[in-house]
């Protein structure tokens, strides 16, 4: 029986900041964990979105494929759907829905998988443009990253609301990703405007870190705090 009750997570977002970008778990095994999630290919070769236990690449130049199960990431986050709370959501703009989804379902301090299935008047994303070694630096490899966009789309968002006491594990706050129904636009949510929409959230209680002790690159590195929480703030915002 799936263990629905953790987010399992690959590597940390913290890692990705000195430019770790090798990929340190395939996509068969990270879905061994989890069949909804977010994270990236190695490289930092575009956005990850995992949905019904598919996974699929929104790409630089805008396109969107499916993840063999070869393939490898650095960091993702998963978990096995099975939301406590249903709700249905109507005229509801990216900063409203984030302060009502934070006070109405307490998420402050706790971690939550968001999932918003439905029909968006606006949606506008980016994407990581894919990076070759020797690699620069997360804020450097994101200064320049191709955004989309989209009008009257059908589609869904998932990721993740963290504590901010984790950001540099992950994203403190909320951490989104974006794919339409007809797989023509994906990537980070970087706005977006609901017209009608079905809202899922599952709060977990815990969250299972996996790092990647296997690699050289990885157990060399040393990490400065500050140095990551302006990378993230800057890079994933």
């Amino acid at each position: 029986m799936a263990a629905t009750g953790t987010i399992f997570q690959h590597g940390t977002l913290g890692l990705l900041v000195p430019g770790l970008f090798d990929g340190t778990i395939t996509a068969g095994a990270l879905l061994k964990h989890g069949d909804t999630g977010i994270g990236t290919l190695a490289g930092l070769d575009g956005e990850v979105i995992i949905i019904d236990g598919h996974a699929y690449q929104a790409r630089e130049d805008g396109q969107i494929r499916e993840i063999a199960a070869d393939e490898t990431l650095p960091f993702a986050s998963v978990h096995f759907e099975k939301p406590d709370i249903s709700d249905q959501l109507q005229a509801l703009s990216q900063a409203d829905f984030e302060t009502q989804v934070v006070r109405d379902y307490r998420l402050t301090n706790v971690f939550a998988a968001i999932r918003i299935d439905g029909h968006f008047k606006h949606i506008k994303t980016r994407v990581a443009p894919r990076q070759q070694p020797p690699y620069k630096t997360l804020v450097e490899a994101t200064s320049t990253q191709p955004e989309f966009s989209g009008d009257d789309v059908d589609g869904t968002i998932v990721g993740y609301y963290a504590p901010h006491l984790f950001q540099g594990a992950t994203v403190g706050g909320f951490h989104l990703h974006f794919l339409s129904a007809d797989h023509q636009l994906g990537g980070h949510l970087l706005g977006f405007e609901i017209a009608k929409a079905t809202l899922k959230v599952q709060h977990f209680a815990d969250f299972h870190v996996h790092l990647p002790i296997d690699n050289e690159a990885y157990l060399q590195e040393q990490f400065d705090n500050q140095t990551i929480d302006h990378a993230i703030n800057k890079a994933e915002r």
